[in-house]
């Protein structure tokens, strides 16, 4: 049994352009599990329905977990208490494992640490899964902590320590972005509109929603047949 963990990012990118019924088209696809955690649907359903510019999105997002597009780790006999348990552990190494100016630098909140939490413990199953996540922070912690290291110098402006036992207690993920969700529904014509422009459009529907892609990286995926 495969499973595709979804963080808020990813799943909000996707809701804001309105590809609902395309999510459930490529659940039957994939021929696995879409995964929540307790954290990811406090930030995409529970929270934004009190937000009026939100709400309708977080509706039709609760719509898919009534469902069963997407579910929750239960659904492979994982309680939300262990994820929870790990989500903290996970927090705390990533939120300290950055300093600048002598202090630790925030990285993760809980919904994001949760997914990690869950692959985790997925991987201890022997269960293959991807980290569904648009964040570019978090990726790079998964995947290239050097490279968020250099990315932090940018943005803060200051050196950057970061302590690598620590992060190697947080293990790899198999990481994948909206925008590559979208190439997906695109090629395998799940997006039914017939236009040449079809996936230019879609790749640049998903940056200006959130997901971290180059213009670069959109050219490279174009290439792609």
């Amino acid at each position: 049994m495969k499973s595709l963990i979804f963080d808020a990012s990813t799943l909000i990118s996707l809701a804001m352009n309105g590809l609902f019924d395309e999510i459930k088209m490529l659940k039957k696809i994939f021929k696995g599990k879409f995964l929540i955690t307790k954290e990811v649907y406090f930030e995409i359903v529970e929270h934004p329905v009190n937000v009026k510019r939100f709400e309708l999105e977080s509706l039709r997002l609760k719509e898919l977990v009534t469902e069963g597009v997407l579910e929750f780790p239960e659904s492979l006999n994982i309680k939300s208490e262990k994820i929870s348990e790990k989500t903290n552990e996970i927090m705390e190494i990533s939120n300290t494992s950055f300093s600048g100016k002598g202090e630790n630098i925030y990285l993760i909140d809980k919904g994001e640490a949760s997914c990690l939490a869950l692959s985790q413990m997925l991987n201890e199953k022997d269960i293959e899964n991807v980290f569904a996540v648009d964040e570019r922070t978090m990726r790079l912690l998964c995947e290239k902590p050097d490279n968020l290291v250099d990315l932090l110098i940018r943005k803060l402006e200051t050196s950057i320590k970061m302590n690598k036992e620590k992060i190697k207690l947080i293990g790899k993920c198999k990481i994948i972005r909206s925008s590559e969700l979208v190439y997906i529904m695109w090629k395998k014509k799940i997006i039914q509109l017939n236009d040449e422009r079809t996936l230019d459009a879609l790749l640049w529907a998903v940056k200006f929603k959130g997901c971290s892609i180059s213009d670069d990286e959109i050219k490279e995926i174009k290439k792609i047949k």
